[in-house]
């Protein structure tokens, strides 16, 4: 066991500042299917920042409470099933995140992560909201099903995995990618002391991913290790 998770165990102090920075990955009801919580899990391990990386959720070891993320420096919340579906597990949650974030946190919402960091339904995250990118009337992609799209990331033309993500209607922030439509498809916004990092399209996207849906390959993770170190600026 970690030094975190003892620490939990005990309900004792923070981890000090000489200890790895935590990063907690939800995994439980809202993050179906299997797959996208250790997908992002992968991707914050391999990034620069040394993170040690732990599972919260309902059936994980460390639940997902105010205690719990007293103790972290990021938040992710993977992709997964229904915006609906999903707020109905995680609203209880949105208190407790709202404040983390406010007081310094750093949230990261991945495709249904990033419905949620919305506000209809969501944690209220964003100075805006989102909706859904396939309902835009500019479009190109016209399914709820797995796809590539084509973003512009900061001024370079890439393809992601795609499964009906949001975009971002935003008021302020740093805009990453837009969509082919122009709407916003990557950003990073202030919350208080904090900071929200969100994505529509899945840079976590592993080989498996497209190998499954039989999509040809677009490793696009160096564009999330990207979205990582701007919410941790």
């Amino acid at each position: 066991m970690s030094l975190f998770g003892r620490l939990l165990g005990r309900r004792g102090p923070a981890p000090s500042a000489g200890d790895r920075p935590v990063a907690l990955v939800y995994r439980g009801p809202a993050s179906r299917p299997t797959g996208c919580a250790e997908s992002v899990a992968a991707l914050l391990a391999s990034s620069r920042h040394g993170f040690d990386v732990h599972y919260t959720g309902p059936r994980e070891r460390l639940p997902l409470t105010a205690d719990t993320l007293a103790r972290a420096t990021l938040y992710a919340q993977p992709g997964g099933g229904t915006l609906s579906a999903a707020w109905r597990t995680m609203r209880p949650a949105a208190g407790p995140l709202r404040d983390w974030v406010g007081d310094g946190g750093r949230y990261l919402g991945f495709c249904l992560g990033g419905y949620l960091a919305g506000a209809t339904p969501g944690f209220g995250l964003l100075p805006g909201d989102t909706d859904r990118w396939i309902d835009s009337p500019g479009a190109t992609v016209g399914h709820d099903g797995d796809a590539l799209v084509r973003l512009d990331w900061r001024g370079r033309d890439r393809t992601l995995f795609f499964q009906d993500g949001p975009h971002f209607l935003l008021d302020s922030g740093t805009v990453l990618a837009r969509y082919p439509d122009g709407l916003v498809a990557a950003a990073v916004t202030p919350f208080g002391h904090g900071r929200v990092g969100v994505v529509g399209p899945h840079p976590e996207a592993g080989p498996d991913w497209f190998a499954d849906a039989g999509l040809p390959p677009a490793d696009a993770r160096d564009l999330g290790h990207q979205l990582i170190d701007e919410v941790l600026t």
